[in-house]
């Protein structure tokens, strides 16, 4: 009975190792949704690039090769995507045709289990 007992300790202790290491987690896909716009100064920055990188809670640099997913924003500068919980970090870029310059900004999102965020996201001028 001591084999069993165990063999019944080691069944419980991979299956909580796998429970654990199956959570999905930073990456996109899942039941939560994050979607926002690029605007400066409240005005609709139209199709923007967004660059997501993953498990980040700070600004990753303006490197867009590190991120780790990248899309452009609507015609009226809307975005949106789906992903599992975690931490993201949002850097944007576009061109602001009203004062005709480059606007870039960032911003950290926190996205729990099956969460729907608004995440409007700023910019500035270089």
């Amino acid at each position: 009975t001591n084999m069993k007992l165990h063999r019944s300790v080691f069944a419980v202790i991979i299956a909580v190792l796998l429970f654990f290491t199956s959570c999905k987690k930073n990456q996109l896909g899942g039941k939560s949704t994050v979607q926002g716009q690029v605007a400066h100064h409240e005005k609709p920055i139209p199709f923007a690039r967004v660059f997501i990188k993953f498990n980040a809670k700070e600004f990753p640099g303006s490197d867009t090769s590190l991120y780790d997913s990248k899309f452009r924003t609507a015609g009226e500068g809307k975005y949106s995507f789906t992903c599992y919980k975690g931490d993201y970090y949002l850097y944007a870029y576009g061109y602001d045709q009203s004062i005709m310059a480059n606007v870039k900004g960032g911003l950290y999102v926190k996205v729990r289990t099956n969460e729907d965020i608004t995440a409007n996201l700023a910019v500035t001028e270089d």
